[in-house]
């Protein structure tokens, strides 16, 4: 009865953003990883798109919160009450015929931040869970022949976590994460505004001006955007203008992180696969790979050919789900829902 009517589903628990990917369906949902809930109850008021709309605007009585951090979990309850959301949008009866996962986390989270992970989509719903690292479903996602003995690197910039990885014959050989992603890139530009300008901005804002003018190398056309925020010293609202060159400044030291780490992953990794490296290049996913000119530079400082994903954003999510469909004996591993019963 499983095989025939389960759902087997994908599921990038980004940071940022939750994507699920649906065997047969393709990617349903990709919305903000926020939950907006009423203080004291905890009652959900509203999860997703809706929820990122009140962040830093609502009343006293209801909080909007990101439950992910760093690529972890940050709360487990509301977590769990958003995945349990996001799942009953797209399989209203699941409940009946509970669906198997795929989580896609990153290489650098502990055991107990693994074990909270799966934890939480057993709460949600699963029937069953199987968590595996990030680079290896971006790879999978990306269409990279992973079983070939030969070297692939995939460098997944998410929102809270950078992962580089040296996959062949279906396997990790050489991994690198760090706890450094598309918020570290927000909060840079916060702290830049605020320390040039005197203008204290919103989380939200910063990410709209990475987005809109944001670059990793100097552009021919210096693009301009006007952004409003708070004065640090007077408290008054006021308005600045802001170019992409001092964008580029902002996000200059997150950046030279991640490349100092593809740098140290390059070195780590076996001459032969690293031989297959050079001539194959490195592939990029997740969203902070799409920064105007990262693919360049990291290029020009590393010597190696580097090449966006087709769907960046999508990578973990189709990787997970693809992951599912291939994966052989699945059901007969251990999990962790073992230990907890």
């Amino acid at each position: 009865m499983f095989g025939r009517n389960s759902s087997d589903i994908g599921i990038d628990l980004g940071t940022c953003n939750t994507l699920i990917y649906i065997q047969g369906k393709g990617i349903v949902i990709n919305e903000p990883s926020v939950v907006a809930v009423e203080r004291g109850t905890k009652r959900v008021m509203a999860v997703g798109t809706d929820a990122k709309r009140m962040l830093s605007r609502t009343p006293a009585n209801i909080i909007a919160i990101r439950p992910m951090r760093d690529g972890v979990i940050a709360d487990l309850e509301s977590t769990e009450k958003m995945i349990r959301h996001f799942i009953s949008k797209v399989l209203p009866r699941y409940r009946f015929v509970k669906p198997r996962m795929v989580i896609g986390i990153p290489s650098c989270i502990t055991e107990v931040e693994r074990r909270a992970v799966e934890e939480s989509a057993y709460k949600s719903g699963a029937r069953d869970v199987k968590v595996i690292e990030e680079s290896l479903a971006a790879a999978i996602g990306a269409d990279i022949p992973i079983y070939e003995p030969a070297g692939h690197m995939i460098c997944d910039i998410g929102g809270g976590t950078t992962e580089i990885s040296v996959i062949s014959l279906g396997g990790m050989v050489v991994t690198s994460a760090i706890r450094l992603g598309g918020d570290e890139f927000d909060e840079a530009i916060i702290k830049h505004v605020k320390s040039i300008h005197n203008l204290t901005i919103g989380e939200q804002t910063a990410e709209r001006l990475k987005v809109d003018i944001g670059n990793a190398v100097p552009d021919k056309t210096i693009e301009k955007v006007e952004i409003k925020g708070t004065d640090a010293i007077t408290g008054l609202p006021r308005r600045l203008e802001i170019d992409s060159t001092e964008v580029r400044d902002a996000l200059k030291d997150p950046i030279t992180q991640i490349i100092d780490e593809i740098k140290a992953t390059l070195g780590k990794t076996p001459p032969e696969l690293a031989a297959d490296i050079v001539e194959r290049g490195i592939v990029m996913t997740g969203g902070g790979s799409l920064l105007k000119g990262l693919p360049s530079l990291i290029s020009k400082e590393t010597g190696v050919p580097v090449f966006l994903a087709e769907h960046p954003l999508d990578c973990v999510a189709l990787g997970a789900g693809k992951y599912f469909e291939n994966a052989r004996g699945f059901s007969t591993s251990r999990s962790i829902y073992d230990d907890l019963n």
